[in-house]
């Protein structure tokens, strides 16, 4: 056997090893989960919970591996935390959110998709509930193995939306709801992208255009960590807290303003004394931006446990209900505390096992991001939910967070191809002359401000009418546009990932209603 075989047949071994020690904490996981629910739960019948709670459990880690990505895949992309930093962080924030804000009672037909009343058999309401637990756990766990960020709460709800069709027929669909979903896929990534887009042009403008970027830097980065935490602040209390304890909005804008003022007289001292140490350069600058960051995943992470662990534990609170009471839950059921500590645990070992694929993908495989573009995709993240919210609009964190990083990378795309339209500008216009000669005004060109930019452009256009520019032809200007775009954003990426959005409630649905009348056939006596 060759060396060559040799070290492949190692490769093969360490990942066969690697992937049977996940397998193996994952069933001590539900073995875990099991004896809980048998101990804690409404054991009326017992096999059944134990099977549901697996199932919830298993949707808990789908959600961990695929959704939290968004909170820290930005973040890990700039480099300003480790992977495993990363994972750390938001498997104990995400648990923390899941435990001990993730509220006392939780819808059980998400999003109003179908109506209550057409479940309320006890029977029928069990098996929808699983079959759209089912259902939601195993897309998510596809998209996952493919790299494919989607929205959780749209999978759960497709599953119930096809389980309940299979149950009761298309009457009991509730299309407005249905419609509020479909009208999410656009507002949720169009308004995440804009945001993010704004943020970006404002650092670029204030900072990385100014010729003295370390005096721009102590002005401006204070400011942006004072609106980062009133909109943290704001979003957390409105949104991860709102289940432990319901606040005013009022009381919530000056609460979190007052938190943000108070921050700001701390940090900026510090950033002025860390940013004298720096070079006058974009990539140092950058520094400044990785403690908010590491910030900004953390209470992402902790305020995503707390809303969306209610896709994993919500259909399995239903049903445990269900079985205490032998009556339907309808729209809303109670959360013990072990059905909670199976859902916060579930999603962090969901994260810290099949997390790290999908950190890559929001991070590194779209677009590249440093820390001020990462910083950007966070304000967005929790700037979009909150606007959202005011405007009465039906969003998904997951299409807002993809959709800021889809803008950030369109925006550089933009910017990059106006800078080399102007360097060529530059070049032609110095038609003739020696390479020096260009080298010195492009030099000086680079160090202008933005407004100095404008005039040294303008005196070149007038050169340049004495000698017009050469031109490509079509073709060869198409090909040299596609082969720009798709150095600063994949296009592969983004057709897999708007494919995998439209078809999750399609497809979660096919599932669902498929699994319910399995459930239905195997299990008469539910």
């Amino acid at each position: 056997m060759e060396i060559k075989d040799i070290n492949q047949f190692q490769k093969a071994s360490k990942k066969i090893q690697k992937e049977s020690l996940k397998i193996g904490i994952v069933m001590l996981f539900a073995i875990f989960i099991s004896i809980i629910a048998l101990y804690f739960g409404n054991t009326s019948n017992p096999l059944l919970l134990v099977f549901t709670t697996i199932i919830g459990g298993y949707m808990a880690m789908s959600i961990g591996a695929n959704d939290v990505a968004n909170n820290v895949g930005p973040a890990v992309g700039s480099k300003a935390i480790t992977l495993m930093g990363a994972i750390a962080i938001a498997a104990v924030c995400e648990a923390a959110g899941a435990i001990i804000a993730g509220g006392e009672v939780v819808d059980t037909i998400k999003s109003g998709i179908v109506e209550p009343s057409s479940i309320a058999d006890p029977k029928i309401f069990v098996g929808v509930m699983i079959a759209a637990l089912v259902s939601g756990a195993i897309w998510v766990h596809l998209a996952t193995m493919v790299g494919a960020p989607v929205s959780t709460t749209h999978s759960i709800v497709g599953g119930i939306l096809g389980a309940g069709v299979a149950a009761s027929g298309l009457g009991v669909v509730n299309w407005a709801a249905f419609g509020s979903i479909v009208a999410s896929w656009i507002i949720s990534p169009l308004m995440g992208a804009l945001i993010a887009m704004i943020f970006l042009m404002v650092i670029k403008k204030t900072i990385t255009y100014k010729q003295n970027k370390k005096l721009a830097a102590k002005k401006v980065v204070p400011i942006l960590i004072f609106i980062m935490t009133w909109s943290f602040g704001l979003y957390l209390i409105l949104k991860g807290l709102k289940k432990v304890y319901s606040i005013d909005f009022s009381l919530a804008l000056g609460a979190s303003f007052l938190l943000a003022l108070v921050v700001y007289v701390i940090v900026k001292p510090l950033v002025c004394k860390k940013a004298d140490t720096l070079q006058n350069t974009k990539e140092d600058i950058n520094v400044l931006f990785t403690i908010p960051l590491v910030f900004a995943a953390a209470l992402l992470s902790f305020a995503h446990g707390a809303n969306d662990v209610a896709n994993a534990i919500g259909p399995l609170a239903a049903i445990n209900q269900a079985l205490g009471s032998l009556e339907s839950v309808g729209k809303t059921a109670s959360v013990p505390l072990w059905i909670m500590i199976v859902g916060g645990l579930g999603i962090s070992l969901g994260l810290a096992l099949y997390g790290p694929k999908l950190i890559k993908t929001v991070g590194s495989e779209i677009t590249e991001l440093d820390k001020m573009r990462a910083f950007c995709i966070a304000m967005s993240a929790a700037l979009t939910v909150l606007a959202a919210s005011g405007l009465g609009l039906p969003v998904s964190s997951t299409h807002i967070a993809i959709g800021a990083v889809f803008g950030v990378g369109f925006l550089r795309e933009y910017l990059k191809k106006r800078y080399y339209e102007m360097q060529q500008t530059i070049i032609s216009a110095h038609n003739g002359k020696d390479s020096k000669a260009i080298e010195e005004f492009l030099n000086k060109f680079n160090k202008a401000s933005v407004k100095r930019k404008g005039a040294m452009l303008e005196s070149l256009k007038k050169m340049s009418k004495k000698s017009p520019l050469p031109n490509l032809n079509k073709k060869e200007k198409k090909s040299l546009k596609k082969v720009y775009k798709n150095e600063l954003v994949k296009r592969s990426a983004i057709n897999k990932i708007v494919a995998s959005w439209i078809i999750t409630v399609p497809v979660s649905a096919l599932l669902g209603a498929i699994v319910y009348f399995i459930v239905m056939a195997v299990g008469p006596e539910l």
